[in-house]
């Protein structure tokens, strides 16, 4: 899989994928996230990016031509499943859609910036619009990090146990239950014992008991969904 992220401030996204199961992941081949530097395609001499909205209001708008530009180069080297676009406005992101784009095999993820883009990039380019949450950040960079790391951990062979992803919280629209290990006691506070029988049906019984009771508990609305 490979994922291209459009950004006016590529520095923001050096730290996240040079570490950890995403750098393992890149080092094996099996997951390439590479950062494009907006400015490389801007305007003019000064290479320009961004102007001032028509009909006036505070804050500077990125431009159509210099987005148009990046995102016709990499189309001419392959094909996207998405070309997705980071708004507050956007679809809230959830483990659904994390399942969902993990499936596709190139991705491409505008970073927005400044008051946004001119909607026309909106209307001709963008195929999903992604918010992480109803506030606004500086810039998409950070977003669009949170995005790739939740993908990325989904691919076949990145973790080291492939089920770990499916038992987290938000699969099945659940939270995780709680978790122990060792030493089984520590200052008087014990694990449960069922956790320590050796009996898995009743453990799996336990967990699945516990994940709702949590889940009724601290996330009410998610059992909701489903009645």
């Amino acid at each position: 899989m490979r994922i291209d992220i459009i950004a006016v401030i590529p520095e923001l996204l050096e730290g996240p994928f040079s570490h950890s199961i995403l750098k393992r992941a890149n080092n094996k081949g099996l997951f390439e996230v590479v950062v494009h530097d907006l400015r490389k395609f801007g305007v003019g001499k000064h290479n320009k990016i961004d102007d001032y909205q028509f009909g006036g209001g505070a804050g500077m708008v990125m431009m159509i031509e210099p987005i148009e530009a990046c995102i016709n180069e990499l189309k001419a080297e392959r094909s996207y499943d998405e070309i997705i676009y980071m708004t507050p406005d956007g679809v809230t992101y959830d483990q659904g859609i994390a399942n969902e784009l993990s499936l596709k095999e190139n991705i491409i993820i505008l970073c927005g910036h400044y008051k946004g883009v001119d909607e026309r990039v909106r209307e001709h380019f963008i195929t999903r619009e992604i918010s992480i949450g109803d506030f606004v950040l500086s810039g998409g960079e950070l977003a669009a990090a949170l995005i790739v790391d939740s993908i990325g951990r989904l691919l076949p062979g990145v973790l080291g146990d492939e089920s770990s992803a499916l038992l987290d919280s938000f699969q099945d629209d659940m939270l995780a239950p709680p978790i122990y290990t060792r030493p089984s006691e520590y200052k008087g506070w014990e694990v449960p014992p069922i956790l320590l029988s050796g009996n898995d049906k009743a453990i799996d019984d336990w967990r699945n008991d516990e994940a709702y009771k949590r889940t009724k508990d601290r996330r009410p609305d998610l059992i909701d969904r489903h009645g």
